[in-house]
């Protein structure tokens, strides 16, 4: 023991302290990454509905009056409401978003495509749905990995949030 009281470490202790905190902060770097590759992936798979229905002024739009459902999308006759486009006899649209066969629903056209995108707050709440559920799984990624308990309780709240006002506004 030296005169000021502290012991010398040898160097095989040393080295497994650092070994142990390279990994310790190797855990944290891939959990981070992890999380934030699924919220990414959940913002890119949302944001190919998303960006229709949300900013929809270019694109074609109108009303959809359904005519048949199979077990993922409906198909009906597409009108135009503004001049925006022209009728076409069969467009689709996710099942989820209408209420089957004999429904209206205000939609935009995906462009280059004949699929229709539901538009308004319905629409809007429905195409962030991935998102809210890549934000329910980070959640606990972070709350595991990353031990943020406070970030991911506030992240899976927010995916509970939006998964919930998106299920009200398809239901009522």
């Amino acid at each position: 023991m030296s005169s000021s009281g502290t012991i010398k470490r040898s160097r095989s202790r040393r080295a497994g302290e650092n070994a142990y905190g390279l990994l310790l902060l190797t855990k944290i770097v891939v959990m981070a990454l992890l999380a934030l590759f699924v919220i990414v992936a959940g913002v890119w798979y949302s944001w190919a509905t998303a960006k229709p229905a949300m900013f929809n002024k270019s694109l074609e739009r109108g009303t959809i009056t359904v005519a048949s459902c199979d077990d993922d999308w409906c198909t009906g006759a597409f009108t135009p409401v503004d001049g925006s486009g022209h009728a076409r006899a069969k467009v689709r649209i996710d099942k989820a978003v209408t209420d089957g066969r004999g429904d209206r629903v205000l939609v935009a056209l995906k462009p280059g495509s004949d699929e229709a995108v539901r538009t308004g707050l319905t629409g809007i709440l429905h195409a962030w749905v991935p998102f809210a559920g890549s934000l329910l799984l980070a959640a606990l990624m972070v709350a595991g990995g990353l031990r943020l308990r406070r970030t991911a309780w506030a992240m899976g709240l927010t995916g509970a949030a939006l998964l919930a006002a998106s299920f009200a506004t398809l239901t009522f």
